[in-house]
């Protein structure tokens, strides 16, 4: 199951990464994983983004980190508001960033590098406001949202 991939810690950790990413910043951050993808990583991620409600964000600022890990992939997900702000070398880095960690088994520590740099960008053009909510949660979600495939 997709909630035993990573151990209690490690999950743990990567929700304080979240958490510590969103602090100086009005964006959103979330994590998705489930074993399996069919078909493109990046248009599972795009329906995932959708469930989760971060098209709701009030400036376009979420992005979703999505692996499936049976299959090896994963996306990662800026919306608009974001997206225009950073340049495609950014999602490349991540990208980069993320392929190297995973290669060495390291997901966890991956990925809380490349959400801590998430959330340095989204400091950068979308700084916290004191009228700031965090507008989603924290938790990483898995599965399907009809049924996980397992």
């Amino acid at each position: 199951m997709s909630k035993t991939f990573f151990t209690s810690q490690e999950q743990d950790q990567i929700i304080e990464s979240i958490r510590m990413a969103e602090l100086n910043t009005s964006g959103e951050i979330r994590l998705h994983i489930e074993a399996n993808c069919e078909g493109n990583a990046y248009d599972r991620a795009k329906v995932v983004f959708e469930q989760l409600g971060m098209h709701a964000t009030e400036q376009k600022n979420g992005v979703l980190f999505y692996l499936a890990y049976v299959n090896h992939k994963f996306a990662i997900l800026g919306d608009k508001g974001i997206h225009e702000k950073v340049s495609q070398q950014f999602w490349d880095g991540e990208k980069e960033l993320l392929v190297s960690y995973f290669k060495q088994q390291k997901f966890a520590e991956g990925l809380c590098l490349a959400i801590a740099q998430a959330g340095d960008k989204l400091k950068q053009h979308f700084p916290y406001q004191s009228n700031d909510t965090n507008e989603l949660s924290n938790d990483i979600s898995f599965g399907n949202k009809g049924g996980e495939h397992e």
